[in-house]
């Protein structure tokens, strides 16, 4: 499965779709994720603490899960080739830059295949994109 940063925050940090996102953790055997979805984490983490600081502790235990939840999982590396896709998916989605750059790796990760191939997002307008790109779109 594919990550996106918005689906990872609530392994993190209790949210409303913690559970749900919990449970199909337990499922993916092979998490992968862009090279940027630590850096997104953490800021949403410390945009989070500063609109409403978390209990003592919980921005600590947070980055330790991040960190183990990295360590674990593949990454795909910034290159040209995501370069160029995520251009040609700002082109026919209305995605952000960043959030183009996720779907582009992630078809990057399938080998331009995403039929069949899980993307785990939050994110309505990418949750979109990646349907339309021919994703099945969890949770």
């Amino acid at each position: 499965m594919f990550w996106d940063s918005s689906a990872i925050v609530p392994l993190l940090v209790s949210e409303s779709r913690s559970a749900d996102l919990t449970t199909l953790i337990a499922e993916d055997k092979e998490m992968t994720m862009w090279w940027a979805t630590p850096l997104e984490c953490q800021s949403a983490l410390h945009r989070r603490h500063r609109e409403a600081p978390l209990e003592p502790g919980v921005m600590t235990t947070a980055t330790e899960r991040l960190r183990a939840v990295v360590e674990h999982a593949d990454t795909v590396s910034p290159t040209d080739e995501v370069r160029r896709r995520a251009a040609r998916l700002v082109s026919v989605h209305p995605l952000r830059a960043a959030d183009a750059l996720q779907l582009a790796a992630a078809l990057i990760w399938c080998e331009e295949q995403p039929h069949g191939e899980v993307f785990v997002c939050l994110d309505a307008r990418l949750r979109d994109a990646a349907q339309r790109e021919g994703f099945d779109v969890r949770p």
